[in-house]
C-alpha cells in the first residue's frame, strides 16, 4: 500500500512542475527540468524504497 502513495506523491510533483514550468520557462528548459525530476524521483525511490 506504501507504493501507491509513493506513485501518487510522483504523479502530482509531476504534474504541479510540469505547470510550473509552463508558464515560467521555454521549451528546452522545461524539459530539462522535467527530466531532471524524473531522475530525482527515480533515484529517491531506488535508495529509500528497493
Amino acid at each position: 500500500m506504501g507504493n501507491v502513495g509513493y506513485y501518487i506523491f510522483v504523479l502530482v510533483a509531476i504534474m504541479v512542475a510540469f505547470v510550473v514550468v509552463k508558464k515560467v520557462a521555454s521549451c528546452l528548459v522545461k524539459s530539462a527540468i522535467l527530466i531532471a525530476l524524473i531522475v530525482i524521483l527515480a533515484a529517491v525511490y531506488y535508495l529509500y524504497f528497493m
